[in-house]
Order: C-alpha cells, then structure tokens, then sequence
C-alpha cells in the first residue's frame, strides 16, 4: 500500500528536497505540495492525502490554522508537523490542533521516511529525546495548565495499569518499549492505550501525552 503525501511549506527547496526524497520510497508517493496554509487545507480537501507534512511559519495562513481546519473537517486527518527548535511554543499549539506528531527539519532521508509510515500507521511522533524537551517548554510557557473538559472529567476512570501506561507514552516509548517495560505482551498495551484514548475522549497518543503532562502525570526532565 502506497502512503500518499502533501507537503505543506513555502521554502521550495524544501518542498522539492522533501519530494525527492520521499517519491524515492517505493511506498511512499508525493501527491501534492502547498506554499501556505490555506492552500494546503485546499489541496488536502482535493487530494485526501493519508499524510500531510505541515510547515509551521507560512504566510496567508500558518500551519497551526491549517492543521486546525483539516482535522475540524476530518478527524482521522493524519498531519506531521515540521519544525525546529527554535518553535517549541509553536509545536505545543499544533499538537493541540490535531497534529500527529512532529519531525525535525534536519531529519535525515530515512527519518522522514519512517515518520511518515509511522504518523500513515495511525501512530504518533513521538520520540524520546525530543518530545520531552518540547513539553517541558509547552509546560513552561503555558500560562495554566489547559487540560482538555472531557478528559479530565474521565481521568478517574483510569485503571492504575492504564494511568502507567499513559505515563509511558508520554515518555515517548512505543507499544513494544512499553511492553518490555511492563512485561506484558505487545496486544496487552494495544488494549490499554485503545482503552485510554475512549476513556478520555482523545483522538491519539499524541494528545494523550500532551494531556498526561498538562495534568503533571509526568515531570519534564
């Protein structure tokens, strides 16, 4: 099954390095490209792509608004932010809206590539080393924790397995780590990351790590 992309970013070397690379994946095909937000949730509407991979400083309408509008229209949208450092607070506003998960602009060929069968999987971005210092600066410049209504009024429903597990993703490990990490089997924790995201109304891992650290189930190292 080929995994079929829009590639969202007013650079166009960008957009070209990021084309060529990926279209060079036998599974994986560059079915459009956008210069600004609003073109992109044009061309997503167009295209229905499974990935789109969304800059975040674009002019006309930036990447957050146009993730925002995407997923209000679609919400098993699947978009893969790309971004620097330098964008902490602008990542955690994304993340908010919908995003998948993100990648480092200076990723390598085949991080772009596994990123994107990873966020195309359904599953999120979320490595380690970098997802705990992004959300430790989201935590840091958020002027209140802003949990989300409907999961913090399930949040008690949790088993205290499914409240470990949420930890752990928050920390960025996958379903396999978490497994190690438990001693369970790879399904067990299919289950308890299924049961957690129905219990507390969110739409992926991604939000549930970003809720797991809004409600300070995990401290930012």
């Amino acid at each position: 099954m080929t995994v079929r992309v829009v590639i969202a970013d007013d650079q166009m070397m960008v957009r070209e390095g990021f084309s060529v690379l990926l279209n060079a994946m036998p599974d994986i095909e560059v079915v459009g490209e956008a210069v600004n937000g609003r073109e992109a949730v044009g061309r997503v509407r167009e295209l229905a792509p499974d990935v789109v991979l969304m800059d975040i400083r674009m002019p006309e309408m930036n990447g957050i608004e146009a993730t925002r509008e995407i997923i209000a229209a679609d919400a098993a949208a699947k978009v893969l932010v790309l971004t620097t450092f330098d964008l902490d607070e602008y990542v955690y506003q994304a993340l908010r809206a919908g995003a998948s998960g993100f990648l480092l602009k200076d990723a390598s060929a085949r991080q772009l590539a596994d990123g994107v069968r990873v966020v195309a999987s359904g599953e999120a971005l979320l490595a380690p080393t970098v997802t705990k210092r992004l959300i430790h600066e989201f935590s840091r410049l958020a002027e209140a924790p802003r949990m989300m209504p409907a999961a913090h009024a399930a949040y008690g429903e949790l088993t205290e397995r499914e409240t470990e597990v949420l930890v752990l993703i928050a920390q960025g490990l996958s379903n396999a780590e978490i497994a190690g990490r438990l001693v369970v089997a790879d399904s067990t924790v299919k289950t308890h990351v299924s049961r957690i995201l129905v219990k507390l109304g969110l739409r992926d891992r991604t939000q549930a790590a970003v809720f797991a650290y809004e409600a300070r189930l995990v401290t930012p190292g």
